[in-house]
């Protein structure tokens, strides 16, 4: 007997259609969500869930990849068994003209203070 062929992982990214502003605002208020923003923008290029510098548990961590999954703010999708992360600022800015670019460059510069510091 043939062993079955299993179903590729996929991941559940929502329309930005279906993204309130009030979900996109309170995603980006936590700072771990903002870093992980900056990251992924100067970055220029997917990221593994792994390879992000955050100061949080991997649960944790997975949790606040959702919220932005959810917000919109990032796209996830696997590459074999590991989860990529990039963002949607195209998507984001035809539904909010302006205000992701501003999310992100302000984000940029946060994380670079923060860098500075430690």
């Amino acid at each position: 007997m043939a062993r079955p062929k299993t179903t590729p992982r996929t991941v559940d990214n929502p329309s930005v259609a279906e993204v309130t502003l009030q979900q996109l605002l309170e995603a980006v208020a936590d700072p771990v969500r903002r870093s992980v923003i900056a990251q992924l923008a100067t970055a220029g290029h997917d990221i593994s869930c792994g390879a992000f510098d955050l100061p949080v548990s991997r649960s944790t961590a997975t949790h606040h990849f959702n919220v932005l999954r959810e917000a919109g703010i990032i796209h996830q999708h696997y590459q074999g068994t590991t989860k990529m992360n990039s963002l949607r600022p195209d998507d984001l800015d035809a539904r909010f003209p302006g205000l992701i670019q501003a999310i992100i460059d302000s984000c940029v510069r946060e994380n670079d203070q923060v860098t500075e510091v430690r």
